[in-house]
């Protein structure tokens, strides 16, 4: 039988995702051709912003590389552009003069981003977000440029914005509305996202509308109606995309928002179909991935003609893509005069959640905070399920902790029908079908045969909790391997392995030797590295200041509108009118805007310039409190016996000890820590990395406290009768730390993944802590205080002065 001939116009997500329903429906009825614009195989764009915050690769977003196409007999044409179809003759042509016949053709050409028509639009530096080219020139300009503005704060801009802000360039995010994500989020959730988002870094200029690029050849800046002006080096447009349907409409297909379609994907020219962000349907214009998906099994069915229910639109939902911010909206989010809500706003744990009711079904909600149930929310909209007989409030409750159930009861207890992945739409019966049918016993495997947590990932730890569910101890969920960075395939073990075994000394030296597929590694990779080099060999390495993150390099806490904190060491909190007459004539000297107590009883000279940070340092003469970097940062004391009536032990004492013992020492994650002088706790001990609390003929230790975003209690370690016992169970929880802990992980995160016990086994034996306090001791004696330093030595202020402010 001879086949037909089937042409896919675009080699995105939405089209290629169409290809392959038809070749699992009809693998052979179709002699298929497909022409992308861009030089590369079909990749998931959702992931961009992942590739631009340093957590992925390029590499790592393909959905299908070259093999792919070859394996089934496609062949594809990159970098070629589609440039007039003739419906009557059934051909296509291009800009490379190649004509190409067809039975059936496929549109998927996308979308465009939307670029405001401003005075100055066509300077450089001035670009839209929305391929890996434009990744890549972010990523390039991070490397010389610092300021960024990002015009747009809907989902696409904050996601740029928070990879601009992990390429180290100061980010401003300009908003013609007063609240972000407006279209996805309601004025509660979206203040909150907001407030998380400014505590990132990221700074926002609501309620303005741009009106100029300024600047001579490259983008200098950006003048808004109201006269005022935003410095930039660098501007992102996020501001909306608009159907790619040019081709459409000069070829003689409807177009109005887009290209019209039918139920079945159909235009109005016999076996001509549209798919995706270039599709309008029922006046609908989708940008969100589900949707498109949705159209492609639809029309996969129909050109492959095979019965298939019409599409008959789709309920969005979108999940936030940056790092510490769990954000979910699906459906309606706003309330109407019809509509009752059901809200849950826990402002300790920064908790809001929001479900919309009409008539008893669920018809929208809103998570910020914790989403974990938004795939049960997710189905009930879908499914239009009825509210009636359920406790209301319990909608809003997760499962697993509201009922003592664990997750893996949730996923178990779920219906074969209920969809696991909603991007793609895989449901819970056909992950098990394929666990079973092909021996699957991995997320990879699964995303692989599946397509499940193949877009977002946020599904990922669903299918990890049903592959537990199905397969048991078989299951290869937490227990896989996790490179460091996508540079290596090499996870954090076997790197220090690697380290100490090859004896490695340098960033450079270990990317070389372990043949690292970036030869300059990334954001993520250089700091790492730099750490656990340190880690190893104290005395032998260098330490890289090119690798540290940028605050860590400028010694300096950068703020949000590019000045810098400064926040000299006080240990235990302890000061003296010296000291405090010195911080008041630097403040003054340097004007200083704010002087600020911190949390941890120091005080932060908020405001001070980049070139005034030596001459601060220099006329301060003290330490410096290392409040900017992954180490020891303040011990935290209350007033003790000596003067509390209260007191049990003198915490003042024992807290200057401890930091004096370990300051200036390099973590994998900050440290902080607390001495109570008895159990009143009034120095907040029990949401510290290290907490020691004073009792009654002795302390108790405590460790892994968080009071941050994932607020944890500290558990108790273990209880010492004396000062020096303290030192020494202290010393060797930080080392054991230090050498164990993957970079970048707090203490509470670290316990909870390897568990308490195993803990207070590694360090019950006396030998083994003294061994612990021996490495420690070699790492802290080759330290010196990083302000001096640069005060003192010439050659490092020039280089401290002149160093570019990339990651």
């Amino acid at each position: 039988m001879k086949k037909r001939k089937l042409c896919l116009v675009g080699n995105g997500m939405a089209g290629v995702r169409c290809m392959e329903e038809i070749l699992k429906l009809a693998p052979d009825l179709f002699d298929i051709t497909i022409f992308g614009r861009e030089p590369h195989p079909n990749y998931n764009r959702i992931l961009l912003s992942s590739v631009l915050a340093g957590d992925a690769d390029i590499r790592d977003i393909v959905l299908n590389d070259w093999n792919w196409y070859e394996q089934n007999g496609i062949t594809l044409y990159t970098g070629e552009t589609v440039t007039s179809i003739d419906a009557e003759q059934r051909n296509i042509y291009t800009d490379c003069g190649r004509v190409e016949s067809y039975d059936d053709l496929i549109l998927a050409t996308g979308s465009l981003p939307f670029m405001l028509p401003l005075p100055g639009i066509d300077k450089e530096g001035v670009i839209a977000f929305r391929d890996i080219n434009d990744c890549k020139t972010m990523m390039e300009a991070s490397k010389t440029y610092k300021k960024a503005v990002v015009i747009g704060g809907g989902l696409l801009g904050l996601e740029a914005a928070r990879g601009l802000l992990n390429l180290s360039m100061d980010v401003s995010v300009v908003h013609i509305f007063d609240n972000i994500m407006e279209r996805q989020l309601d004025p509660v959730a979206s203040k909150l996202l907001q407030s998380e988002l400014e505590k990132q870094g990221i700074r926002f200029l609501l309620e303005k509308q741009s009106a100029e690029i300024l600047g001579d050849t490259r983008v200098t800046g950006l003048r808004f109606a109201d006269g005022t002006a935003e410095e930039a080096d660098l501007i992102v447009m996020a501001v909306g995309i608009r159907p790619n349907a040019a081709l459409a409409q000069e070829s003689g297909i409807e177009v109005k928002r887009g290209i019209v379609v039918n139920d079945y994907m159909e235009t109005n020219i016999d076996h001509v179909y549209a798919v995706g962000e270039c599709a309008e349907h029922r006046g609908t214009v989708y940008g969100l991935v589900a949707p498109l998906f949705e159209q492609g099994k639809v029309l996969a069915k129909r050109i492959c003609q095979m019965d298939a229910a019409p599409y008959e639109g789709s309920t969005l939902h979108t999940k936030l893509k940056i790092s510490g911010v769990n954000v979910f909206s699906a459906g309606e989010f706003m309330d109407t005069s019809d509509t009752r809500a059901i809200r849950v706003h826990d402002e300790w744990e920064g908790v809001y959640k929001k479900v919309l009711v009409r008539d008893d079904q669920v018809v929208g909600a809103v998570l910020f905070g914790d989403t974990k149930d938004s795939t049960r929310i997710l189905e009930m909209i879908r499914t239009n399920a009825t509210i009636s007989e359920l406790q209301r409030v319990a909608i809003l409750q997760n499962l697993s902790s509201s009922s003592g159930a664990s997750e893996l009861d949730y996923v178990a207890a779920m219906s074969s029908d209920e969809i696991i992945c909603g991007c793609n739409g895989v449901s819970k019966g056909t992950i098990v079908e394929a666990i079973y049918e092909h021996g699957l016993n991995s997320v990879e495997g699964v995303k692989k045969c599946t397509g499940a947590s193949r877009s977002c990932g946020g599904c990922k730890p669903l299918v990890a909790n049903l592959l537990q569910c199905v397969l048991g101890d078989q299951a290869q969920t937490s227990n896989q391997k996790e490179p460091i960075c996508t540079c290596t395939t090499l996870s954090r073990d076997e790197l220090v392995r690697e380290i100490q075994e090859k004896c490695l000394t340098s960033v450079r030296e270990v990317m070389h030797v372990l043949d690292w597929t970036e030869p300059e590694g990334c954001s993520k990779c250089r700091p790492a590295i730099n750490y656990y080099l340190n880690m190893v060999f104290p005395e032998l390495h260098e330490d890289e200041r090119e690798s540290r993150f940028v605050n860590e390099r400028m010694h300096a806490n950068i703020q949000k509108d590019g000045t810098y904190s400064v926040v000299p060491r006080m240990y235990g909190g302890v000061t003296s009118p010296a000291e405090l007459k010195k911080i008041a004539e630097v403040a003054e000297k340097y004007q200083v805007p704010l002087v600020k107590v911190t949390g941890g009883q120091r005080l932060d000279l908020l405001g001070v310039k980049k070139e005034d940070l030596p001459n601060v340092w220099r006329d301060l003469d003290m330490p410096s409190g290392y409040a900017y970097g992954k180490a020891i940062r303040t011990v935290k004391t209350c007033v003790g016996s000596d003067f509390c009536r209260f007191g049990t032990q003198n915490s003042i004492q024992m807290g200057i000890d401890i930091e004096k013992a370990f300051e200036r020492l390099d973590t994998p994650a900050k440290i902080k820590m607390a001495v109570s002088g008895c159990p009143r706790n009034c120095a907040e001990s029990l949401i510290k990395d290290i907490g020691v609390v004073g009792i009654d003929g002795g302390w108790e230790i405590y460790i892994g406290g968080n009071g941050g975003v994932h607020a944890k209690v500290a558990q108790l370690l273990c209880k010492v009768k004396t000062n020096e016992e303290v030192m020494e169970w202290v010393g060797a929880f930080l080392q054991y730390y230090r050498e164990n802990a993957n970079y970048g992980e707090r203490t509470s995160a670290w316990m909870e993944r390897i568990g308490l016990s195993s803990i207070q086994r590694a360090l019950e034996n006396t030998e083994t802590r003294r061994e612990l306090n021996y490495r420690i001791a070699a790492a802290l004696g080759v330290l010196s205080d990083p302000w001096q330093d640069i005060i003192q030595k010439e050659n490092i202020r020039q280089l401290f002065e002149n160093v570019a402010v990339n990651v």
